[in-house]
C-alpha cells in the first residue's frame, strides 16, 4: 500500500449535491510516511450556480470572488494526477466523495474516486475512538490541543492543514505524548495529550558486542528461573528454525 497521505477537503455552493450544488474549492495536503511533504494543491472553482447564502456564511466565499476562477473541468485533469494512488484523509467523506464524484460525472469522466484512491473517512476513525463525544474539526482541536484560533471561517485548504494535525494525533504512534491519567474536559473527559513533532529524526542506537552478551547472560537468566520456558527465547528458536 502507498505510504503516501493527502488530507482533502471541499467547500461548496450548498450541503445537498443532488440539488445541483458545485464544488468552489478543493484543498489538499501531502504526507509522506505520516509526514508533511509541504507539497498541496489548492484551487478556487467557478460554479454552475450560485452560492447559497447559509454556506457564504460559512466559508465567506462570494460568486463576486469566483466569477473568473477556472470550471472544474479545467482542473479535473490536474487534480485527479495529485490524488492518483493516494490514501484521502477527509473528515465526512462521503459528503467531500460525493460531490467530487458528481463533479466528474457531470463533466465526462468516467473515472470516480474510488477507483484511483482508498479513502479514510476521519470522522468514523474519531467515533470509534472517542463514543458519544463531539468529533467535528473543532471539537477535536480542542480535545487535542491543537492551536485552530485562526480558522474564523471554513477554508479547504486551511481545513486540511487542520485536519492533519488531528488525524495524525487521533492515529497515534509517535505523534503523540500522553501526560496525565484521567483528567477530563468537558468533550466527555478527554484525557489530556500533547503532539511529539512527528518531523522529529529521533537516533536509533544499535547494541554494541558487550551489551549484547550482557543480554544473553540476562536471558540465561530468566531462562533458568523459568524452567526453560523464557517467552522471548522459545520465540527467537522457533523464528531461527523457521
Amino acid at each position: 500500500m502507498s505510504s503516501r497521505q493527502i488530507v482533502l477537503d471541499t467547500e461548496t455552493t450548498g450541503l445537498e449535491v443532488d440539488e445541483g450544488h458545485n464544488i468552489i474549492e478543493i484543498g489538499c495536503v501531502e504526507m509522506e510516511r505520516r509526514k508533511l511533504t509541504g507539497n498541496h494543491y489548492h484551487q478556487y472553482i467557478r460554479p454552475n450556480r450560485e452560492v447559497d447564502a447559509e454556506a457564504m456564511d460559512v466559508h465567506g466565499i462570494t460568486n463576486e470572488f469566483l466569477a473568473d476562477k477556472p470550471s472544474f473541468a479545467d482542473v479535473a485533469a490536474e487534480f485527479l494526477e495529485f490524488v492518483r494512488g493516494a490514501e484521502l484523509i477527509i473528515h465526512n467523506a462521503a459528503f467531500d466523495v460525493g460531490f467530487l464524484d458528481k463533479e466528474l460525472e457531470r463533466n465526462g469522466f468516467s473515472e470516480r474516486i474510488a477507483d484511483i484512491c482508498k479513502v479514510t473517512d476521519s470522522v468514523k476513525l474519531a467515533r470509534r475512538k472517542h463514543p458519544g463525544s463531539k468529533v467535528n474539526l473543532d471539537a477535536l482541536c480542542r480535545r487535542y490541543e491543537i492551536d485552530n484560533s485562526h480558522r474564523e471561517l471554513h477554508g479547504a485548504l486551511l481545513d486540511s492543514e487542520i485536519l492533519a494535525e488531528v488525524y495524525l494525533a487521533l492515529t497515534g504512534g509517535q505523534t503523540m505524548l500522553q501526560l496525565g491519567q484521567g483528567d477530563s474536559d468537558d468533550e466527555g473527559g478527554a484525557e489530556k495529550l500533547r503532539r511529539v513533532a512527528d518531523a522529529l529524526d529521533l537516533p536509533v542506537p544499535q547494541a554494541a558486542g558487550e551489551d549484547l552478551a550482557a543480554h544473553e547472560v540476562f536471558l540465561d537468566l530468566l531462562d533458568k528461573k523459568a524452567g526453560g520456558q523464557c517467552l522471548w527465547r522459545n520465540q527467537l528458536s522457533n523464528e531461527q528454525a523457521g
